[in-house]
């Protein structure tokens, strides 16, 4: 099949770009779902501060991946009009729905010979996958084919940086992230873990500091680490309801990077923020590693 520049560009939910910026991209969003006290919903359709609340006051979350019948329905709608479908998967190192798309794309591609799926696992998650589908799509409006922007993905996914620090460590322990006796004495102490997204795709830990601010720092610090020779005219951060640190945490990297960086503010959604819980400050840039 030819190099077509009439293809639809599809990501998950948990990629945590703001609405209002999906909706001007014309990027469709696949949602996941999650649970609160019981009752199921799609992710980002119960308010935000709301549901960070919720977990504040002890309301116990699960999530669940996409299945492959979810991702044929969406696939489908667009193969059968000859639409081609680049599709960018939230991390397999989190999720098993980049699994069910390739599923989905196999049995549509049996059903319909000449249609076109192509499926990416980015590796990432939260606004750092945002952040990725964010540049997927200027390069698509630049005219990129899908093939081409497919490559520039695989190309250029580890390259974006994922620097998480969490609030309450309680959340982690929870998802079995880290220990009780880890989250225990990180609670007396005041210790705060620095975690990032390796290139398997994992959320992993890679420090700790005394602290809510000097965490907040400490990601900035990291951050001057990783960005030599790579331009970021566009950063991403989300968080899990705490817009003051949000905003402290923009102004650090304007600081560093230019007062005219692009910064793309987002709440943690409601199914990465299941994980990480209320307080959760991520930040995501373009670097030479992970």
């Amino acid at each position: 099949m030819a190099e077509n520049k009439d293809y639809i560009l599809m990501s998950d939910s948990t990629c945590d770009l703001p609405p209002e910026l999906c909706k001007q991209m014309g990027v469709e969003i696949l949602k996941l779902s999650f649970e609160i006290d019981g009752t199921s919903h799609k992710d980002g359709d119960m308010d935000y501060h709301e549901f960070y609340d919720k977990m504040r006051n002890g309301s116990l979350t699960k999530t669940s991946q996409l299945s492959p019948s979810q991702e044929e329905t969406a696939f489908e709608k667009y193969v059968k009009k000859g639409i081609p479908v680049l599709y960018l998967a939230f991390s397999s190192g989190l999720s098993g729905t980049y699994n069910s798309a390739c599923i989905a794309r196999d049995s549509l591609t049996e059903k319909y010979p000449d249609a076109k799926i192509i499926v990416v696992d980015s590796l990432c998650a939260s606004t750092g996958q945002g952040l990725l589908l964010y540049k997927g799509w200027e390069k698509k409006q630049q005219g990129m084919g899908i093939d081409e922007l497919a490559r520039w993905f695989e190309e250029n996914k580890l390259h974006i940086c994922h620097l998480f620090t969490v609030d309450d460590l309680v959340y982690l322990h929870r998802g079995g992230r880290i220990s009780k006796a880890t989250a225990v004495a990180g609670a007396i102490l005041g210790i705060k873990p620095i975690l990032h997204v390796d290139d398997e795709g994992r959320l992993v830990s890679i420090g700790k500091v005394r602290g809510r601010k000097q965490s907040l720092n400490k990601i900035i610090d990291l951050m001057c680490e990783r960005i030599e020779g790579y331009d970021n005219p566009v950063i991403g951060i989300s968080h899990g309801d705490c817009w003051g640190d949000a905003d402290y945490i923009a102004d650090l990297a304007r600081q560093k990077l230019g007062q005219d960086t692009k910064v793309i503010t987002a709440y943690t959604g409601t199914v990465i923020g299941a994980h990480s819980g209320p307080g959760t400050l991520a930040f995501f840039f373009t670097g030479d590693k992970r």
